[in-house]
């Protein structure tokens, strides 16, 4: 591998690492046949067959049915869109197996589903509904939003809450569409869960999270901003969510008017970057924890060309930092998916109530 990459263990590519007794030496018998995508992720330049053969050594190729034969020509598969599509298939397993599970309305029985359960009405009860509310602050009669329909929709209201009791029991709390909010649950469960699993793999040797790679946590990040777009449009109209953007100063006349045409590209600029942060803040904590982890396993190496003595402090220290920042990880995987979750929430509350 070249000197010049020195962050290749948390990048993106074509192949998994894993260690090196678990493959060939021997992997090509002529430079011809190296695939250009092969050249390209081991960061070669015009390499001869012993130096490819050398640093495929602990790496296992991911088949590129769509690579093209000549660079950029087509589209080259990596590790982080296969965790990705593992991360789908967890999704849809365990979630489709608790969907079936309280269909019927009776509480989901076994630890495995009742934890899953567990999170889910987490991020419903503490996140979700709260944060964006009822609406009543918008149509409240009263000016404080205290009228009937806010309190029937939380659930306070006798007949709300015996209904939901006696047809539903346990289970029945986790069903959309009792709370104004649960309208919003499926895209911020799907951004919890999923950013959830991607950091958590992360954790499983000679994978990673497809969360420490700007690109796809900008893809997310881009995904809350049109859903707090197509939110806040369905909720205000598209005039009303531009000029729900701007907050009111309480002026009038035309120094209303001209404060309006100053603040309108501040606010919206705002509204682009508060979503672009979400990006940035997921990639630099995950990326940020696995180079620290590669960083303390790469004093083993550096203490390897002293003596003995040496190495073996330093490798027991790193051991114990490994596991210690890897603990640290976990801690990190759920709460990074809080956050982007919380925030996304936020966003759209913003953007589907009057300011």
């Amino acid at each position: 591998m070249s000197g010049e990459d020195n962050f290749h263990h948390v990048r993106d590519f074509p192949f998994f690492e894993v260690p090196g007794f678990l493959t060939s030496a021997h992997h090509y018998n002529d430079i011809t046949e190296v695939p250009w995508y092969v050249i390209d992720a081991l960061h070669l330049h015009d390499p001869s067959l012993e130096e490819v053969n050398h640093a495929m050594v602990g790496k296992i190729l991911i088949p590129q049915p769509f690579a093209g034969k000549l660079p950029d020509t087509g589209l080259v598969l990596t590790k982080f869109m296969v965790l990705q599509v593992v991360v789908l298939v967890l999704c849809l397993l365990i979630f489709r197996g608790l969907a079936k599970r309280i269909r019927s309305g009776e509480p989901a029985k076994g630890r495995f589903w009742n934890f899953w359960e567990m999170v889910a009405l987490a991020i419903r009860d503490q996140v979700v509904r709260p944060t964006i509310g009822d609406h009543s602050h918008d149509h409240g009669h009263d000016g404080h939003g205290h009228d009937d329909h806010g309190h029937d929709d939380h659930g306070h209201g006798h007949h709300a809450g015996e209904h939901g009791h006696h047809a539903h029991g346990h289970a029945g709390h986790v069903a959309i569409g009792m709370h104004p909010a649960d309208k919003y649950l499926p895209f911020i469960w799907s951004c919890f869960f999923y950013v959830l699993l991607c950091n958590l793999l992360g954790a499983v040797p000679s994978l990673g999270s497809a969360t420490g790679n700007i690109n796809v946590t900008g893809a997310l990040a881009l995904t809350a901003l049109l859903a707090s777009f197509g939110y806040g449009v369905q909720a205000m109209g598209f005039g009303g969510f531009f000029a729900n953007l701007i907050p009111n100063t309480g002026m009038t006349g035309v120094g209303a008017i001209a404060m309006s045409c100053l603040m309108f590209p501040i606010e919206a600029l705002g509204f682009l970057i508060k979503h672009a942060i979400l990006a940035l803040r997921l990639f630099g904590n995950i990326m940020g924890g696995h180079t620290a982890l590669g960083v303390i396993l790469a004093f083993i190496g550096q203490a390897a060309k002293g003596n003995l003595a040496l190495w073996s402090i330093v490798t027991f220290g790193s051991v114990l930092g490994q596991i210690g920042v890897g603990l640290l990880e976990l801690l990190v995987a759920v709460l990074q998916a809080y956050v982007f979750s919380f925030l996304a929430t936020i966003f759209i509350s913003g953007a589907v109530h009057k300011h």
